[in-house]
């Protein structure tokens, strides 16, 4: 081991002199295993990687020393006998009993503290036996696997006292040894460390932290440890025993004399004993084992118990715990795992923290496992890559995530607190009232209970009933503070607060010094005040601190036990008490009501803070502390500003509650928290005049500088309705014409029973007869749900457009229907829900227009399409009162009726026996053209919302009636003389029905219930028709259910009147007013005439028209509604049927969907209000709008809402009441800010000024603001130059203004020789420009191609790669030193005693979020083979990984301080193509163009093969040539590795081969499953799938934070 050769290998220096103390302990136990003891001496297996273990293998296996004997019975101790200062220690070693004499301690008290022996235990204790009889030993072993409860017991056997003494890394010699303090009179003299005072009363001194403290402080106990002898600072010294015995017997000394000459007498049974955790092999810095230190101590490894051991412990202290053993196969799989993110989640589930999961699981098993292991990783703020693979362990192991009721009312049952006869309760967790001593000490604020908080609260409860300290984590602002004290104002428990910082040390932690009179004092911190008072010390800002600091916490929190650098000792309740009168003035007996509640943000970027919870979480219960949801937030906001308009805390939670989730995803740096808005709404209570935009800009201006990042929060502020920038004058109303008033055409006589001839009256009297209701179901239908991703429509200008969202939709489907159960129709349900009906496949979507998600049933099984013709008819129907989650779905074309719980997915079909029919029939039925408008069933649905539930159907032009009573589930059958055309339920009782033939009107009257069977009356509508008026005539499209108010119709009818009324429509007038009907025997009969609407466009003679991929829906009663509150008649019209007068110049936009045309008949005014084109649809949309109807359905909402559907499946939410419209401009100008002034609605005007032809403009030095006019560049809302907003431009051209926009009809309405010469002066701009780059417009054309797909994720990357954080050290001044040159800013500290005064260079970990000094490399590896351009066409392979490779290159560029890559390819030729220079990386357009143009050409031409192994690990091989901050090696590929016999072990070999270098592969192209298969046999977090360009930013994010996990 000491030769040349072994020195070569780089194995550290044997610790050749130590080899007496085996001896010795082969003298007294001879069959001691001798493998066994070079590893106490040499523990190579925990020092050494894999190279050296080989070595030392081979050395040890040359003279057989690397067999242990077989043992039948495991090594234990027997018995332990204890006289005087020495024990006799019987131990079983391979068998055989062996007798040893060890040194024992001098307690008195003998501990019963329970420890649960293993066999692993027994076997470690009895090695620390026989290597603490020869000499000091030290424990290794992770965290949390029971150091120091071995050592206590090791203790407690051997009446050991304990002197623990807690390490730390800017520790001392001095610390160590001897400390500098002040007597009262003022002189200084040096007081005895622990350890000294441990030497001299025998104790065990136990130096936790040895991995942590400096090498060369240990360095100074090597006489003490070796020779058992010490020189201290102030000349004393310490002897050994036998040493000091000898020379006080020579010199006839007593011991007075010996301390009068400063000699002191170590005690015989003094030993030291080390903890520390494992070093980290091939780290430089993490390697704490050197040579000096193996010399020093004999070393024991201690693994983590077994999955059977650590059961065992578990059960002997907490029996009968619930599912224990799927979390014990849980933590060990992740322990076992060759993947370092799973053993670095595996460290927070140790067993000290398996054991406090066991207490509470114990104590509440009711509570899932799932959120266990959850709370104990803190996963909510773990990378997503850790998360991810935490999440897959889970599944794996079969534990999974609880079903939660997250109904509001079960939140707010189940979460609330109460204090009632001196018992708090939070939740179902009860706990008395503590009566404290100091109620001045009791923290009080402002606090308001939401359901989100509470249920924290009531998680700390338990927690704290267990008797757990607790550690907070959430990002800054989320309330912990409050959380915290709150929940102790609600205990009644005194708080100490104690805020760390940057430069907290670890005397500030526990005392604060200060001088009087020339002699320092040591004023308690609060810390030291609530360990002796029994307060709860919060503890704040603890991740600011360094780690090595607050370490030192550990000893109190595990143990209860700490030294004070005063010299005072804390000590446990219990310790207090045992000793009794010996307590001295030195102790401090902690209160048995002490507890610790430390808060800390979550570490890394933004906070900057460092990892606490990866340095002391698992001695900490771990609560992770989130923003509120929701409802929670709206709950608490609204008690914080209960004058703030609803809307606009809604819009603020919307707003924040996005702006976090793009933090998480990384698109944002900041996570913007609940603090800043409830800093805002305080501020609207106060100052309600100010505008919510000038707030919410107070937030966010200093983001200002960043420009993308500002882009990012304005557009998700304005998705939500909060209008930064917008102005007052931003309204954007459609336009008013007069609508002509209705004018008196006709009178309508309703015969009644007792008028005409016997004969006649017969007539009135239908047949009716009851069917059977054939119930069918019901049957459970999977429902998915999708996000609603909502957008308010008014956060630049205010329009009619409420708001507007997508429904996921193929582009080959239809839209077929809408309807709304409206709010009012229920209780529990406070906002309206919508149901739309697709077509092709037919799904029903639903939906809350303020919910977070959209639900989707999928009813292709429900209706088996037997041919490509088929063209089904939808319409919905609404049920109210107890089934108001209920919808009915009708198939027209084959009569299907099925009843919907659109929150279950029951499905129910319906089925009478007049519908059944033949297979023939329906077959036949199915092949029939859908707009023939014969033999289909319609359905009359206004009714479907009332108690009674009451459904009418017909067959067109046939004699018969199906009325279904969906609540009672009762059918009957109504038969009228003639055929019918149309029935409009305009009562619950009294019906308007239609002869299909004659046209003539009749009022069907139910009448009277004879039994089961009700009884109709058939009652004709004569009409006398006034001269010269013109009646209406036709097929009534709409008829309304409900009256007119009195002031609406009096305004309608320009007249005093007072009598029941209805509103009918037909294609030949506006609206038809019945006053009088339909209670009255004579109606006045009003009309609104217009021109008749055209059923089709008259311009359009395509004879392929049938040929349409996408029909027209159909569904007439879908494309008009009414609004009885505002007296308003809403129609849908196509383009072409809108008037001309409608569009400047006569140009119609050919980007609508069409018109909203609303008649006003209470103002007599008419408008007509564009509604935007489909955002996405199928390719031929454009030509079906041309040439069909309008393809767009709607349904009134409540208060008058109007909900429209267009063929691309965007809902729009629209406002059209004058009321309304008023109401809400007044809200939105009050967003805005300032004084409105007079509140008035305005409605576009044309600017009525004539584009000219298109020139730049005048440029303006002053660069003052220009609104309208043709004369300067840069102005906006102008025409004819160059600017934004304005009409007949060449281009655009920003100069930094307010943008004033005129609207998209006036634009249109540009003529078009203006329009041409505009565009052929911006494109002669454009391609100067082009020109200035030397690239052509046909490259420009391709590289936007790909640049354009990848826009959004390039910035995103960007914010990525503004968070990374310095990996490498850099040589500084290190401050807060002991030794060095003297810090002039810390004179005055220095007379207060404070010994961290000095200053001196040296290298420094980097704090989180330091600048790097080395800029990180990174080698982008891509697969330019020819299977990526063969499968281009299957998949896009190639063209996603050119995006990739685009999104690279423009988001690095500016970053290269921080980043400096290289994108290199492989192929079947060779595996080092190299398309970037790292030091030139492309620099514009061209450049990265030519990168791409490359690449193509490369796959395009090169051989077949695959170099995809050699291409990375040469890579891995070269990017660690030079130095950096960190390296990353990404490979890119296709997954075709089987076809080459690549192995997916192989390419995990060769992205793990180099530790330094993060390497990673992501598989862009795959065939079948063949990259998920791969995947699953990768290392964990090695590998991923990429088959959409968007993903790939949110895996690089995972990739640069998952190195945050390790610390190389």
């Amino acid at each position: 081991m000491l030769t040349t050769e072994s020195t070569s290998l780089g194995l550290p220096d044997f610790p050749i002199y130590s080899l007496q103390a085996l001896v010795k302990i082969m003298n007294q136990v001879p069959n001691v295993p001798t493998a066994d003891l070079i590893t106490r001496l040499y523990p190579y297996e925990t020092i050494l990687g894999k190279e050296g273990k080989t070595a030392v293998t081979d050395i040890l296996k040359k003279f057989e020393l690397d067999h242990s004997p077989s043992r039948g019975i495991r090594d234990h101790i027997a018995d332990i006998q204890i006289e005087g200062a020495e024990g006799l220690v019987s131990v079983v070693c391979a068998g055989q009993h062996h007798h040893i004499q060890v040194p024992v301690g001098c307690k008195q008290t003998i501990d019963t503290s329970e420890f649960v022996e293993t066999d692993y235990h027994n076997e470690l204790l009895q090695n620390m036996m026989l290597s603490h009889s020869v000499k000091d030993f030290c424990i290794i072993g992770p965290k949390g696997s029971g150091k120091s409860a071995v050592v206590k017991t090791f203790a407690d056997r051997l009446n050991y006292e304990i002197e623990p003494i807690m390490l730390y890394q800017d520790m001392t010699s001095r610390d160590l040894l001897q400390q500098r303090s002040t007597q009262t009179s003022g002189d200084t003299y040096w007081r005895p460390s622990p350890l000294i005072t441990a030497a001299v009363e025998g104790k065990l001194a136990v130096l936790d932290g040895i991995h942590r403290i400096n090498p060369g402080t240990v360095a100074v106990l090597h006489r003490l440890i070796h020779d058992r002898e010490l020189t201290l600072f102030n000349g004393t010294r310490l002897l050994r025993h036998d040493k000091y015995d000898d020379i006080k017997d020579s010199e006839q000394l007593s011991d007075d004399d010996m301390t009068t000459r400063s000699i002191l007498r170590i005690h015989p049974s003094f030993r030291i004993v080390g903890l520390a955790e494992p070093p980290k092999v091939g780290s430089s810095s993490g390697q704490w084992l050197n040579p000096e230190l193996l010399s020093m101590f004999l070393y024991h490894p201690m693994r983590p118990l077994s999955t059977q051991e650590e059961q065992h412990v578990i059960n002997k202290l907490i029996p009968d715990v619930p599912e224990i053993e799927t979390l014990l196969q849980l933590s060990h799989k992740l322990l076992s795992s060759t993947d370092a993110t799973l053993q670095s989640i595996a460290t927070s589930l140790s067993t000290r923290q398996m054991l406090r999961i066991a207490r509470r699981r114990a104590a509440y098993p009711s509570e899932s496992l799932y959120d266990a292991v959850h709370k104990a990783c803190l996963s909510r703020f773990l990378p997503r890559l850790a998360r991810t693979a935490l999440e897959q362990a889970l599944s794996n192991s079969d534990i999974e995530k609880p079903c939660i009721d997250s109904s509001i009312d079960q939140i707010q049952m189940s979460v609330t607190c109460e204090i009632k006869h001196e018992v708090l309760r939070i939740g179902k967790t009860e706990v008395n009232i503590h009566t404290p001593d100091n109620q001045m000490k009791v923290p009080d604020v402002l606090f308001y209970d939401n359901p989100q908080h509470l249920s924290v609260m009531e998680s700390m409860l338990k927690d704290f009933l267990l008797g757990e300290h607790l550690l907070l984590v959430g990002n800054q602002g989320v309330g912990k503070n409050k959380i915290v004290d709150r929940f102790l104002y609600l205990l009644n428990r005194p708080r100490e607060y104690l805020q760390l910082h940057r430069d907290t040390t670890v005397q500030t932690l526990t005392l604060q010094p200060t001088v009087e009179n020339g002699v320092i004092i040591y004023e308690d911190s609060p810390l030291v005040r609530a360990v002796k008072l029994g307060h709860v010390l919060v503890v704040d800002e603890a991740d600011k601190a360094p780690t090595h600091v607050t370490c030192i916490l550990k000893t109190l929190v595990e143990s209860g036990e700490m030294h004070l650098s005063d010299g005072r000792k804390i000590i446990t309740h219990k310790q207090g008490q045992d000793q009794g009168q010996d307590v001295t003035s030195n102790m401090i007996v902690s209160h048995p009501d002490f507890r610790m509640i430390v808060l800390a943000n979550r570490p890394g970027f933004p906070f900057l803070g460092n990892d606490f919870f990866g340095a002391m979480g698992d001695i900490f219960s771990c609560h992770a502390v989130d923003n509120p949801n929701i409802d929670s937030e709206m709950s608490m906001l609204k008690q914080y500003g209960p004058d703030v308009p609803e809307h606009i805390l809604r819009k603020l939670v919307l707003a924040f509650g996005e702006l976090r989730n793009m933090a998480d995803q990384g698109l944002l740096s900041y996570p913007y928290s609940t603090r800043e808005v409830v800093n805002m709404v305080k501020h609207l209570q106060q100052f309600p005049e100010e505008g919510i935009s000038s707030v919410v800009r107070n937030v966010f201006d200093f983001d200002s500088y960043n420009k993308e990042m500002q882009d990012t929060i304005v557009k998700t502020l304005h998705k939500h309705g909060i209008p930064i920038g917008a102005r007052p004058t931003n309204i954007d109303l459609a336009k008013v014409y007069d609508l002509p008033k209705p004018e008196l055409v006709s009178h309508w006589h309703v015969s009644s029973p007792g008028t005409g001839t016997q004969n006649r009256t017969a007539l009135f009297n239908c047949p009716v007869e009851e069917k059977p209701l054939n119930i069918k179901g019901p049957v459970r239908m999977p429902i998915e749900s999708f996000p609603l991703d909502r957008h308010e429509s008014r956060a630049l200008r205010f329009s009619e457009e409420q708001a507007y969202w997508m429904i996921p939709m193929s582009e080959n489907n239809v839209i077929a229907d809408v309807a709304v159960t409206k709010a009012q129709a229920h209780s529990s349900q406070t906002d309206d829900i919508i149901h739309i009906a697709a077509a092709k496949p037919i799904a029903l979507y639903t939906m809350n227009p303020h919910g977070q998600y959209i639900n989707y049933m999928d009813l292709y099984d429900v209706f088996p399409t037997m041919s490509s013709t088929f063209k089904p008819r939808l319409k919905l129907a609404p049920l109210g009162a107890s089934v108001y989650n209920s919808v009915v779905l009708h198939e027209e074309m084959t009569n299907m009726i099925l009843t919907i719980n659109t929150e279950t997915g029951d499905l129910t079909r319906f089925d009478t026996s007049t519908l059944i029919e033949t297979a023939i029939d329906k077959f036949t039925r199915r092949f029939q053209t859908s707009d023939s408008g014969q033999g289909y069933y319609k359905m009359c649905r206004e009714m479907a919302h009332t108690p009674e539930g009451l459904l009418v159907f017909y067959k067109v032009n046939e004699q018969s009636l199906e009325v279904i009573n969906m609540l009672e589930g009762r059918a009957h059958s109504i038969s009228v003389p003639f055929n019918v055309a149309s029935v409009h339920l305009v009562d619950l009782k009294k019906w308007l029905i239609q002869d299909a033939q004659t046209q003539r009107r009749y009022l069907l009257e139910k009448t009277s219930q004879l039994g089961e069977v009700p009884n109709y009356q058939l009652l004709p509508i004569e009409e006398d028709v006034l001269n010269d008026k013109v009646p209406i005539h036709g097929k009534i499209d709409m008829a309304t259910t409900s009256r007119l108010d009195e002031s609406t119709l009096n305004s309608a009818l320009s007249q005093d009147v007072s009598s029941p009324n209805r509103i009918v429509t037909t294609r030949g007038v506006y609206a038809g007013i019945l006053e009088g009907f339909p209670d009255l025997q004579d109606t006045s009969v009003y009309s609104i005439p217009r021109e008749p609407l055209s059923e089709q466009s008259t311009n359009w003679k395509d004879p392929l028209r049938h040929l349409a991929v996408k029909p027209v829906t159909g569904n007439v009663e879908a494309t008009v509604t009414s609004l009885p509150e505002s007296g308003q008649i809403v129609r849908a019209l196509s383009t072409w049927q809108v008037p001309k007068k409608v569009f400047p110049n006569e140009v119609k936009p050919m980007n609508l969907s069409g018109y909203l045309e609303v008649a006003d008949l209470a103002n007599h005014k008419l408008r007509y209000i564009p509604v935007p084109g489909p955002a996405s649809s199928s390719p031929y949309n454009s030509w079906l709008l041309s040439i069909t109807d309008v393809n767009m359905v709607m349904s009134s909402m409540s208060n008058d809402g109007l909900v429209t559907v267009d063929s691309g499946g965007c809902v729009r939410l629209w406002e059209t009441s004058i009321g309304n419209l008023t109401r809400s401009l007044g809200q939105w100008r009050n967003m805005i800010g300032g004084d409105p002034g007079k509140l008035q609605v305005t409605y576009q005007r044309d600017s009525g000024k004539e584009a000219t032809l298109p020139k730049h403009g005048k440029v303006d030095s002053t660069n003052d603001p220009h609104v309208g006019g043709d004369t300067w560049a840069g102005g906006t809302g102008g025409r004819s130059t160059a600017g934004l907003g304005g009409k007949g431009g060449p281009y655009r051209l920003d100069a930094g203004h307010d943008v004033h926009q005129l609207s998209d009809a006036e634009k249109e309405a540009v003529p078009e020789h203006i329009k041409r010469a505009a565009r052929e002066m911006g494109q002669k701009a454009f391609k100067e420009r082009l020109r200035e780059i030397n690239m052509s417009e046909y490259d420009a054309d391709l590289y936007e191609s790909y640049a354009s797909n990848v826009r959004k994720q390039v910035q995103s990357l960007r914010v990525i790669l503004d968070s990374l954080q310095a990996k490498g050290k850099e040589r500084q001044w290190l401050k807060n030193q002991t030794y060095g040159d003297l810090d002039d800013s810390r004179l005055i500290e220095g007379l207060t005693g404070e010994k961290a005064i000095y200053k001196r260079r040296g290298e420094q970990e980097p704090e989180m979020g330091s600048p790097q000094q080395l800029p990180k490399k990174l080698k982008l590896v891509v697969d330019v083979s020819g299977s990526m351009y063969r499968f281009n066409g299957h998949d896009g392979r190639l063209d996603r990984q050119m995006e990739s490779v685009v999104m690279a290159m423009e988001a690095f560029e500016g970053y290269e301080n921080k980043f400096q890559y290289e994108v290199i390819g492989h192929s079947g030729e060779m595996y080092d193509v190299s398309f970037t220079q790292q030091n030139a990386a492309p620099k514009n357009n061209k450049d990265r163009l030519n990168v791409l143009k490359t690449m193509q050409a490369h796959s395009q031409f090169c051989i077949s093969g695959d170099y995809t192994l050699e291409a990375i690990d040469n890579a891995v091989k070269m990017i660690t040539k030079d130095e950096a901050d960190e390296y990353f090696v990404i490979a890119l590929s296709d997954a075709n590795l089987s076809r080459y016999g690549i192995a997916p072990k192989r390419l995990a070999e060769v992205l793990t081969s180099d530790e330094r270098v993060n390497s990673f592969v992501i598989f862009i192209g795959s065939l079948g499953h063949q990259a998920q298969a791969i995947t699953k046999e990768m290392p964990s977090g090695r590998s991923f799938v990429c088959m959409d360009t968007k993903d790939l930013p949110q895996i690089l994010q995972q990739i640069f934070t998952s190195t945050m996990l390790t610390s190389r």
